[in-house]
């Protein structure tokens, strides 16, 4: 197998870039399998979600497999011929327009529902007992439900790498990750979700790219072996992280200050009232005199 694509920066931003994407995007799943794993009897739930992370780690790899070999098939099928308009279609073309188009759906969709505060008021109203499941029945569970999860980010690794090594070794990069650190890690991610917002949008934009990609539409630039398009994106995505991170910071510095000078407004108000007091009592001792 030749590696040498490894030599180029491209492999490594794309690399990069998917592991990112994959991680926020798969916090979603990573909270089914908590709730189906809750559902195992206690001795079981730490297995259930070690074997359930696997099963969805096969599945990701098998679905991965599926869709870049489509996304390979180049062969025309028919052409499209609109006045001085025309354009081969191939299995390519089909699977980057019509995945872009559910990538632009999803990434609009999930916004408008995350700036409704749809899944938050559904956790707020939450009713009803859970009833237990097997070990079995939970791995099978999380291994179907896991394609659901992972159409987004299966399309979106497809478009953005060339290589089906480079996408499974996103997945595979992006899941031990969450398995070693899936609490801070989705804990971080519920308690900024700019971070979840960055990456929707960014979802629709890699739509968009190819949908322009199955209408083999580009500017024809280059640069480190990628479109200038695609490279546009990346950097964008990379300013954009950037600069939620300095956000982040800055909101956090903010609240400390805040709980600092709340903490010491309410320690001279303490101090002030003890003084009060002695005031009072040696009014009082003088008067008794």
């Amino acid at each position: 197998m030749d590696l040498s694509f490894f030599l180029s920066p491209s492999t490594w931003i794309t690399l990069v870039t998917l592991i990112f994407l994959e991680i926020v995007l798969g916090v979603d799943n990573i909270v089914f399998i908590s709730i189906t794993s809750d559902r195992l009897p206690k001795e079981k739930q730490h297995i259930g979600r070690k074997l359930g992370l696997a099963g969805a780690f096969l599945m990701r790899c098998l679905f991965l497999a599926f869709a870049s070999y489509l996304a390979h098939m180049k062969n025309a099928l028919f052409t499209i011929t609109i006045g001085s308009f025309v354009h081969p279609v191939s299995v390519h073309d089909i699977i980057m327009f019509v995945g872009g188009a559910y990538l632009i759906y999803k990434g609009i969709a999930e916004l408008v529902s995350m700036l409704k505060l749809t899944e938050i008021k559904a956790e707020h109203h939450e009713a009803g007992s859970r009833h237990t499941i097997g070990l079995g029945q939970a791995i099978g569970t999380i291994m179907a439900m896991d394609v659901v999860f992972s159409i987004d980010s299966v399309i979106t690794a497809v478009g953005l790498a060339d290589h089906l090594i480079i996408m499974i070794l996103a997945v595979m990069i992006a899941i031990i990750l969450m398995m070693i650190f899936i609490d801070p890690i989705a804990d971080f991610i519920n308690a900024h979700a700019e971070m979840k917002l960055l990456a929707l949008v960014f979802i629709a934009v890699i739509g968009v790219l190819l949908v322009l990609e199955g209408l083999t539409i580009n500017s024809g630039i280059e640069v480190l072996d990628m479109h200038m398009e695609k490279l546009m994106v990346y950097f964008a995505m990379i300013f954009a992280v950037i600069l939620a991170f300095i956000q982040i910071k800055y909101k956090q510095n903010l609240e400390e200050w805040k709980a600092s000078v709340a903490g010491q407004a309410k320690d001279a108000d303490k101090a002030a009232a003890k003084a009060e007091d002695k005031a009072e009592e040696a009014a009082v001792e003088e008067s008794a005199e």
